[in-house]
């Protein structure tokens, strides 16, 4: 009778342990996974409560002291939501997928993604960016399935074919939307017309007189399905001008590919340069002045993407402004395409161009 006591002991400390927790024999238990039954009991609330409280959901009207005695309860103990065991309770997961780009997106498209992820966060998505380089087609495809997101915002550059789409919405994805300047099969599309930008760009430097223009192309690979549609719409611009000549001028970005170009700059027979973006066009305009030529008197220099720095260069960077639309737009788009899935595909215009007019032109 007297081992009784220890008994009863032993039951009350297993009833204090959380969920799942076992203490061997003689031996030290591993710190137990914390549950939001443990952040329930702890905070003196029920578990859907907790639910409520750490999935932000707003259907349900929680006073901001519970949510605080909540989050303050699932803090001390290390809680976070079991994203997998939402999925399954909810028959689909909350998971934007977002391939990175082959290429460097660059500063302006940048801001836009960051905008996009804080937008879907808002409407309590869970946003992961795949580092899928190296892989193409439908094997990129496979590789996003997976994990089975809800949505795929995958860059329009050619990666994502038609079987793609089919594979990913075999999977579960709800929604399968491109941003790019190339439309796939079945999946919507914002897309952004790169002739555009060449178009204005050739109509400016036209405009002020220049005719034999030469067309900075990145020589980096994976680049090229927005440098070629760029290079044809300064292409078409230059057809309004009898006069007019467009040569293509491969580039890599570095010094040393810049200053080879300068040096013979004078042999291309060129009054003007249109440079992929500003990056290209202000690494370009600073070996065109270390060798000595005179911009714009000689030669004018224009970008792409209207970025900061190119207004504080001197002379200040004349460029091509893109209106690209807010994150906030385009998070609402994926929402409402998961929300409908069986609509047919769209394609959305995403691109207005504006020639942007400063001191190198």
């Amino acid at each position: 009778m007297g081992h009784i006591p220890e008994q009863q002991s032993a039951q009350r400390d297993a009833r204090r342990r959380p969920e799942g927790a076992h203490a061997g024999a003689g031996q030290r238990s591993a710190a137990p996974v914390p549950t939001s039954a443990d952040v329930a009991r702890l905070a003196g609330v029920s578990r859907a409560t907790v639910s409520y409280v750490l999935n932000n959901a707003t259907a349900v009207r929680i006073s901001e002291p519970t949510r605080q005695r909540v989050q303050e309860a699932a803090d001390e103990l290390g809680y976070v939501p079991h994203a997998a065991a939402r999925s399954l309770r909810a028959g689909h997961s909350r998971m934007v997928l977002m391939p990175a780009p082959a290429v460097p997106v660059g500063l302006l498209y940048s801001h836009l993604f960051n905008e996009l992820q804080w937008a879907l966060r808002r409407l309590d998505y869970t946003v992961v960016q795949f580092g899928s380089l190296g892989m193409s087609g439908d094997d990129a495809a496979r590789a996003w399935a997976e994990l089975r997101p809800v949505a795929v915002l995958a860059p329009g550059d050619g990666t994502l074919t038609p079987r793609g789409v089919h594979v990913l919405k075999r999977s579960g994805a709800k929604a399968v939307v491109t941003l790019g300047p190339q439309r796939v099969q079945g999946a919507h599309a914002l897309l952004m017309d790169q002739r555009a930008v060449g178009h204005c760009a050739g109509a400016h430097l036209i405009g002020r007189g220049r005719t034999r223009i030469g067309v900075v192309v990145p020589r980096e690979p994976g680049y090229e399905t927005f440098s070629a549609p760029r290079l044809a719409g300064v292409r078409a611009a230059a057809e309004a001008c009898a006069d007019a000549r467009v040569v293509p001028l491969g580039l890599g970005y570095d010094e040393r590919s810049a200053n080879q170009l300068a040096v013979r700059w004078g042999e291309l027979g060129l009054d003007a340069a249109f440079a992929y973006n500003d990056e290209y066009a202000m690494l370009l305009l600073r070996a065109l002045q270390d060798a000595g030529v005179d911009v714009p008197g000689e030669t004018a220099v224009m970008g792409a993407d209207d970025l900061l720095l190119g207004r504080l260069l001197r002379p200040r960077l004349s460029t091509v402004r893109m209106e690209l639309p807010t994150g906030q737009r385009l998070a609402e788009l994926v929402d409402r395409v998961v929300r409908d899935p069986a609509g047919t595909s769209e394609v959305h215009p995403l691109l207005g161009v504006e020639a942007v007019a400063r001191d190198s032109t």
